[in-house]
């Protein structure tokens, strides 16, 4: 298998990039594509010392930067990492898409050239989610690709997020929710209820709705939500879980005696921390559209890249895609015109 990996993509790249293809390497049999300015790239690896014949360069002069319009940045610069990588994927040199780029110009990328799985109207970024209850992750789906989504949307995120943690996690029968005002079936908007009556009459394993304080207890497994609310569900429990963690720091290095009590307790902080970084999980599969592609956080060091791939390695081998296709035609989910 090939893992095309985008070389100039994210706020560390090329060096970061390239560090994490090298760690990723030693720990898998396959092959990684790097993406990007051949000169920038070769000289990274040189600095890593690869001398192996697993990592290959492809050049493409181009970078699309996270200032770019996604539209016109795919449509204009065609010799970016990122265009090339998706054309590749498409033209079948490789197997599975990664990239920390631009996350708009992705996934409209994603979905003018590899085009949209039929009978998903949106595509959607799944992002992984801490479960504080299991210490198991749960898959927040849409975590930013549409801010706003139809009742059928709803219904196609928790479809492809149950296929993506059942083939790739090995997690049968997964639940699905969907984050509301209250549980109760009568609450929420007009979007919300209609969902609800969907994802009800489906053949998934829908528990019902979910209130925000419930999400980090891992009530379910699939979180469903559109685009804005997974954004700002995120982005809080980011944000949220930084102040306690620095809150935390002050208090246990106060004085002498908490200190030594620190001592005690560091390895238990550090699994704490690490269900919040970003970086162990490594990225988040782009649902419904026509290839694997995976995106991580723009700030992606080293370690989230190599992550990142090792990965997204099963959502291309366990065929996570061809599987939602046949879901949606078995299902007759169709578009809705």
């Amino acid at each position: 298998m090939k893992v095309i990996l985008d070389g100039m993509g994210g706020d560390h790249a090329p060096r970061e990039i390239v560090k994490g293809a090298i760690q990723a390497i030693e720990l898998i049999d396959d092959e990684i594509i790097i993406v990007g300015q051949e000169d920038a790239i070769n000289k990274e690896l040189k600095k890593g010392k690869y001398k192996g014949d697993r990592i290959t360069v492809v050049h493409a002069p181009e970078e699309i930067t996270m200032h770019d319009t996604p539209v016109k940045a795919i449509r204009e610069k065609k010799n970016s990492s990122l265009v090339v990588g998706l054309n590749m994927l498409k033209d079948g040199t490789g197997d599975l898409f990664v990239s920390a780029g631009n996350t708009g110009a992705l996934i409209v990328g994603a979905r003018l050239i590899l085009g949209r799985i039929r009978g998903i109207d949106r595509p959607a970024l799944a992002s992984i989610y801490p479960d504080m209850e299991t210490m198991q992750p749960c898959l927040l789906v849409d975590a930013g690709a549409s801010a706003e989504s139809k009742a059928q949307n709803l219904l196609e995120y928790g479809l492809m997020g149950s296929i993506f943690i059942e083939k790739v996690w090995n997690r049968e029968n997964p639940r699905v929710g969907l984050v509301n005002l209250g549980a109760e079936e009568s609450k929420g908007t007009s979007v919300t209820k209609d969902a609800y009556q969907r994802l009800s009459m489906s053949q998934l394993n829908f528990i019902g709705n979910v209130e925000a304080r419930d999400v980090p207890k891992g009530v379910c497994d699939v979180i469903v939500c559109d685009g804005f609310v997974g954004n700002v569900i995120l982005k809080l429990t980011e944000g949220v879980s930084l102040t306690i963690f620095k809150l935390v720091k002050n208090a246990i290095t106060e004085n002498l005696k908490s200190k030594i009590g620190a001592l005690f307790i560091k390895s238990q902080l550090m699994k704490l921390k690490n269900e919040f970084d970003y970086e162990e999980y490594g990225g988040a599969p782009v649902l419904g559209v026509n290839g694997p592609v995976m995106k991580m956080h723009g700030s992606s060091t080293a370690t989230a890249v190599k992550n990142a791939i090792i990965r997204g390695i099963p959502y291309a081998k366990e065929n996570v895609v061809d599987i939602i296709r046949e879901e949606m035609l078995d299902l007759d989910v169709i578009e809705e015109e």
